[in-house]
């Protein structure tokens, strides 16, 4: 998709030398202003953005403005996203997002997460009961323990350990709805054209540092032990500090086909603008599933600079943009018009 020329021409450069003589300079003992830079330096200030937060859907709103709150004070953006997406965990009326999402076809709420940080650690839980908050059991994977990911029974123990109180997740509303549904029992994604699904959150602290997170209950009504993107590094969240960030949301089965976030941040890596990215990650599942116009996929990305991407399969994908005192929703690009 991107030949060496055309990437070297989004550079600027024709060779590879250009525009690095400054960094290797020579100091000697008259030389009181020493190296013009390194390429560490070089580095920082090429990524140096506005503070940015991003995230899915309706619900990012109040999250981006619990994110706010720490990026403002100069805080880390892995905490910001962290504290952020807890918002839409405890919100009942969020019925795809912890507490009050919508169970399993067996009755039960199993919840799915993931965060990393700007120095590429992450943490993960997946198929996790009975606990409001599985990001802050996830960071706690990634910043106490020797893992990664952790599953099931494994996972509740440890958040235990952690100190996370064990707590009943199915609402009333979401009860009620679930035994409407096994009058039926008839089980099918959809097409996500409303507001219920997965957060993803991105966000860019006044460091210029980049951190990411992700926190889902799942598909409704979903065969019980079935794990989707959201906890999955690669899939549904994926940050590279030196590139950028992305999340998806959507059918996670199509997404951990083509390991769709890590492919959004090297398409960037090669020279792809977050848009660019995001429009061919998604070209990637329509190529391989000639059922496309019965599933939704949607992508949201953002680079070191501070660029966004969006793009979905049909319309109805749309995220929430906090940057320069503003929080905003935005409608994302899409493939097929619904």
């Amino acid at each position: 998709m991107f030949s060496r020329r055309k990437f070297l021409s989004k550079l600027g450069l024709t060779t590879f030398g250009i525009g690095l003589s400054g960094v290797y300079s020579s100091c000697n003992a008259n030389d009181k202003a020493g190296p013009t830079a390194t390429i560490d330096q070089l580095a920082k200030n090429e990524r140096k953005a506005k503070p940015t937060i991003i995230s899915t859907w309706y619900h990012g709103l109040p999250a981006n403005e619990a994110g706010w709150k720490i990026i403002e004070k100069g805080g880390r953006a892995v905490d910001a996203v962290e504290q952020g997406v807890r918002v839409p965990e405890a919100d009942p009326k969020s019925t795809s997002v912890g507490y009050g999402g919508k169970p399993d076809r067996e009755g039960n709420v199993t919840l799915d997460a993931c965060i990393m940080d700007e120095k590429g650690n992450c943490g993960s839980v997946c198929f996790l009961k009975n606990f409001m908050h599985p990001i802050s059991v996830a960071r706690k994977v990634m910043d106490e323990s020797p893992h990664v990911m952790m599953a099931g029974i494994g996972a509740q123990e440890f958040a235990l350990s952690k100190g996370f109180k064990k707590m009943n997740l199915l609402t009333p509303e979401s009860k009620i709805a679930w035994e409407e549904w096994t009058t039926e029992n008839n089980y099918k994604p959809m097409i996500n054209v409303e507001n219920h699904d997965t957060i993803g959150m991105l966000a860019l602290d006044q460091s210029g540092h980049m951190a990411g997170a992700c926190t889902t209950s799942g598909l409704a009504y979903k065969m019980h032990g079935r794990v989707g993107d959201s906890p999955i590094i690669g899939a549904g969240l994926f940050v590279d500090n030196e590139v950028g960030g992305a999340v998806a949301t959507g059918h996670g089965e199509k997404v951990i086909e083509t390991v769709g976030s890590f492919l959004v941040v090297e398409l960037m890596r090669q020279g792809a603008s977050p848009q660019e990215a995001c429009e061919e990650a998604v070209h990637r599942i329509i190529k391989r599933n000639k059922d496309y116009q019965d599933i939704q996929i949607g992508y949201l990305a953002m680079n070191m600079k501070g660029d966004i991407g969006s793009f979905c399969i049909h319309k109805g994908f749309n995220y929430a943009l906090y940057q320069d005192e503003k929080n905003q929703m935005v409608e994302s690009k899409f493939y097929h018009k619904n």
